[in-house]
């Protein structure tokens, strides 16, 4: 492949806001979609956050679907939600998109452990960012399923050589980190905004 496993979305992020600096809905959402490809290298160890991300990409993309004018901009989703009186429902598209940003930073955190500790494991790279990142917001139940999960994280170099590719994968992935983290830190502005940051699973 050209370049790495990140080239598609670090280009597709040139696009995300609009010109007047709002976020745009579908860019977002092809983002988050173009890294569900890296998540695939990681075998079972991942299947769980990417089913996760994928069924809340579905969910943010049929609404979109169904009115790509009102919808364009992707707190819009929320607003609609809030207004009606259904964002804290467990099939909102408000909740739907709290759990993609936070799916999103506990990547963004691993990836950030790969660049940051080289002589870390894949299962203490996992284990750490989801510590940092998913574990507050999960129940009992979850948290079990995903500390299983994380055993069966992949040999690190035999991952950083799949995801490598032509490119320089080290670089490309730390200016993914970079470049989306502020992404994901104003979504949670914005839900917290709406005093809807804090949602636990069940």
């Amino acid at each position: 492949m050209e370049g790495s496993v990140f080239t598609p979305s670090l280009e597709g992020m040139k696009h995300v806001k609009s010109e007047t600096g709002e976020m745009l809905t579908k860019p977002f959402l092809d983002v988050c979609k173009l890294i569900l490809p890296v998540i695939d290298k990681f075998g079972a160890a991942m299947a769980l956050v990417k089913s996760d991300i994928g069924g809340n990409i579905s969910r943010l993309e049929d609404k979109y679907s169904s009115n790509p004018t009102e919808f364009n901009l992707l707190y819009s989703m929320v607003e609609v939600e809030v207004a009606a009186k259904t964002a804290k429902g467990s099939s909102s598209c408000t909740n739907g998109l709290l759990w993609l940003t936070r799916a999103m930073e506990f990547l963004v955190e691993l990836f950030h452990n790969l660049l940051q500790y080289p002589d870390w494991t894949m299962s203490q790279v996992c284990t750490d960012s989801y510590g940092k990142t998913l574990k507050q917001w999960h129940g009992w139940l979850a948290s079990s399923s995903f500390s299983l999960a994380m055993k069966l994280a992949p040999d690190r170099k035999k991952f950083m050589d799949v995801i490598s590719g032509t490119g320089d994968v080290n670089a490309d992935m730390e200016a993914f980190c970079t470049s989306f983290s502020p992404f994901l830190e104003e979504n949670h502005k914005f839900l917290a905004s709406k005093g809807l940051d804090n949602l636990k699973a069940s």
